[in-house]
C-alpha cells in the first residue's frame, strides 16, 4: 500500500511538472519578445545617435525598463523550469516567491494605469518616442491587447498554482522511505535459545558434579526413586555411605 501510494504520488508529480514546464515554455515567448523589443529600440537609437552608457538613464529609460522586465521574466521562467525538472522543494519555493513578486508588480502597474488617467504625464520623457507609439498601438488594438494580457495573467496564475501544488506533493526526505511492510526481512537470532531446566540444583559437587541434576534425570527417564539406590556419591571413596 505504501509503495503503491508513493507511485501514484510520483506519477501525479510528473504530470504537474510537465504542465509547469509547458507553461514556462509558453511564457518564454512573451519574455523573449520584451527583450527583443527593447533590443530593437536600442539598436534603432544607436544607428541615429551615439549610444553611451550614461545616455541609457534617463534618456532611454523605457527601453531599459522593458529590457529589465524581460530579463527578470526569463530568469523566473528558468527557475520554474528547473524547479519542475528536479522537483526540489527549495527550488519550488524560490520560484513561487519570485512569481508572486512578479505578479504583484504587474498588478501595481495595472492598477496605476487604470486608476490614473494621466499616468503617462507622471513618467519621465522618453527621447526614443517608443512609449507613445506603444500606447497608440494598444489603443488601436484594445481588444487584442486585453485578451493577450488576460491570457498572460491566467498563464502566470496557473503556473503559480501548479508550483504550489507540486511543492505540497513533494514529501520530506524522511517520508521517501518505504515502510517495513514492503520488505521481507529474514532474521536469525545470534544465539539459539534453549529451554532452561525447570529446576535448579541446590548443591554442587566440589569436583564439578551436580548430584541433584543426575538424580532428577534418572527419575524422569526410568520412573524410579533413586534417592537410595542411585544416589551419586559426592563424598570421597573412603567415606561411609549414609544410613
Amino acid at each position: 500500500m505504501a509503495r503503491g501510494g508513493r507511485s501514484e504520488k510520483s506519477g501525479g508529480g510528473c504530470c504537474l511538472g510537465f504542465l509547469l514546464k509547458l507553461l514556462a515554455f509558453l511564457q518564454a515567448f512573451a519574455a523573449l519578445s520584451a527583450v527583443l523589443y527593447a533590443a530593437s529600440i536600442l539598436s534603432r537609437w544607436a544607428r541615429h545617435h551615439e549610444l553611451h552608457i550614461h545616455h541609457l538613464l534617463p534618456d532611454l529609460w523605457f527601453a531599459c525598463a522593458v529590457m529589465a522586465a524581460g530579463l527578470l521574466y526569463c530568469a523566473i521562467l528558468l527557475a520554474g523550469y528547473v524547479a519542475a525538472e528536479v522537483s526540489s522543494g527549495c527550488c519550488l519555493c524560490f520560484y513561487t516567491g519570485l512569481a508572486m513578486v512578479m505578479m504583484l508588480l504587474e498588478a501595481a502597474v495595472a492598477g496605476r494605469i487604470l486608476l490614473n488617467e494621466h499616468w503617462i504625464q507622471d513618467l519621465p520623457h522618453d527621447r526614443t518616442g517608443e512609449l507613445e507609439n506603444l500606447v497608440s498601438f494598444v489603443n488601436a488594438n484594445l481588444d487584442l491587447c486585453k485578451w493577450a494580457a488576460l491570457a498572460t495573467v491566467a498563464t502566470q496564475a496557473l503556473s503559480l498554482f501548479l508550483a504550489m501544488v507540486l511543492r505540497a506533493m513533494v514529501s520530506p526526505t524522511s517520508g521517501d522511505y518505504d515502510s517495513d511492510e514492503d520488505f521481507v526481512v529474514i532474521r536469525r537470532p545470534l544465539l539459539i535459545a534453549r529451554g532452561a531446566p525447570s529446576y535448579l540444583p541446590t548443591t554442587a559437587d566440589p569436583r564439578g558434579g551436580h548430584p541433584n541434576l543426575w538424580s532428577s534425570s534418572m527419575r524422569q527417564k526410568y520412573g524410579l526413586n533413586s534417592s537410595g539406590d542411585y544416589t551419586y556419591n559426592t563424598l570421597g571413596q573412603n567415606a561411609v555411605p549414609p544410613q
